[in-house]
């Protein structure tokens, strides 16, 4: 039985005289954590920006859950069940840690925006609830101890996991991480692997893009490999370990060669 649940089928996207995505067909299955790795100017941002709507592909399809999302605006794909992080943190740097998760739970609040910036009495439960609910996160997270702590006064480490954190908050089916591991100690990242690998564990899919091989190969179900925007390979990550093309493309022909003899 065919359980994807998340697809792209034939992606392109030009730049001008650019290929940066060039026919790239992906499935990923429900609870899985797919990685998506390449060298620099391999296209994975790119491909990351055309899922989450940022940009919008010239030819192909992107599927969720069995329906067509191609093209369709950010704030869409986001409430359809598809959230993101970004290579650099985008937290509001004045704010407090929890009313940077709260914005993320104004995604799944019933009143519209005019409602809350008034401050109406029908608000005011959906207000608590999320409260409660950004609370629980940050419990998860053990950043509870800092939730009124303003963001930008937290270490660089910390910012990247509240930014986790508001990407959860708009409960997402499909979370995608945009290297997330960058600028990280060897003890935050091993921090990191033990948090996506929970938010597997939570029924949260993850499409992971990251230049660190020692977390790729430590959380992924399966790997992606890109260059140039074409996917050259696809697999488990010890298959991909040992593939002759993604070593050439890493570290060159002669190690491929050894690999090959």
């Amino acid at each position: 039985m065919d359980n994807t649940f998340f697809e792209t089928k034939n992606l392109h996207r030009f730049f001008g005289g650019l290929h940066a995505v060039n026919n790239v067909s992906v499935k990923v299955p429900q609870g899985q954590i797919k990685a998506v790795i390449g060298p620099n100017g391999a296209g994975k941002t790119t491909f990351f920006n055309l899922i989450a709507g940022t940009l919008w592909p010239q030819e192909g399809e992107i599927l969720f859950r069995g329906k067509k999302i191609t093209a369709q605006k950010p704030h869409v794909v986001a409430g359809l069940g598809i959230a993101r992080t970004f290579q650099t943190t985008r937290l509001f740097g004045q704010m407090t840690i929890l009313e940077n998760i709260m914005v993320g739970r104004h995604l799944r609040m019933r009143s519209g925006f005019l409602a809350c910036m008034l401050n109406l009495p029908q608000t005011w439960s959906q207000d608590r609830e999320s409260k409660a609910r950004a609370l629980a996160i940050l419990r998860d997270f053990g950043l509870l101890e800092c939730a009124h702590e303003t963001a930008s006064n937290l270490p660089f480490g910390r910012q990247r996991l509240v930014e986790i954190a508001r990407s959860l908050a708009t409960e997402p089916a499909l979370l995608l991480l945009d290297e997330p591991a960058a600028g990280l100690n060897i003890y935050e990242t091993k921090e990191l692997a033990e948090l996506i690998l929970k938010i597997r564990d939570q029924g949260i899919t993850c499409l992971v893009v990251e230049h660190d091989m020692s977390l790729v190969m430590n959380i992924s179900d399966e790997v992606i490999v890109l260059d140039q925007g074409v996917k050259i390979a696809e697999g488990p990550p010890r298959t991909i370990q040992r593939d002759p093309e993604v070593i050439r493309i890493y570290l060159g022909d002669d190690h491929a060669q050894n690999i090959e003899s």
